[in-house]
């Protein structure tokens, strides 16, 4: 996704993973946010980096669509977004797949700037178990999306722009 600019809520999906330790194990955070809105738009924490754990945020955000139109979604080069079970469901989810040239983080850089806001605002303490780290990362990200302003939104927060945005698009046709 380098040098593109989106205009419109569900453009593009960036997504990516990360791990968050509880005192129990070391758990990863599947991650599926709107570029424009910067809006995590689906998630799911699991035990295992598998392809079936990603599936399950990109599920979620299909479902919290407001339009059915072509949306791009970015990835890094992980085994897991170019598995064919990720594959497929890109197409289920009219997606279009878009991957780094290579493992340049930078070309994901905003998918890795949300992994950061989360575990650097949020996600500070260590729970005791997964369960309990399940339950913070469902509160952080509602406040992430409700609550917490951005610099880049002119101080607005994520659901604020994309619901404003998708309204605005679907009274001038633009999905």
């Amino acid at each position: 996704m380098k040098d593109v600019t989106a205009v419109r809520p569900e453009q593009y999906f960036v997504s990516d993973i990360t791990y968050i330790k509880s005192r129990e194990r070391t758990h990863y955070l599947s991650l599926v946010t709107d570029a424009f809105s910067r809006k995590i738009m689906g998630y799911h924490l699991s035990d295992d980096m598998s392809a079936e754990n990603v599936v399950k945020a990109m599920k979620m955000a299909n479902k919290r669509r407001t339009t059915l139109s072509e949306v791009i979604h970015h990835s890094d080069r992980g085994l897991q977004y170019c598995s064919s079970l990720y594959q497929t469901q890109l197409k289920r989810s009219n997606a279009i797949p878009s991957m780094t040239d290579g493992y340049d983080c930078y070309q994901n850089a905003l998918a890795e700037r949300i992994n950061g806001i989360l575990k650097g605002e949020f996600l500070i303490n260590k729970c005791n178990t997964g369960k309990e780290l399940s339950l913070l990362v469902q509160q952080s990200i509602k406040t992430y999306n409700n609550h917490r302003p951005h610099v880049s939104l002119s101080y607005k927060t994520p659901n604020f722009i994309h619901n404003k945005k998708s309204r605005e698009a679907s009274f001038t046709g633009l999905i």
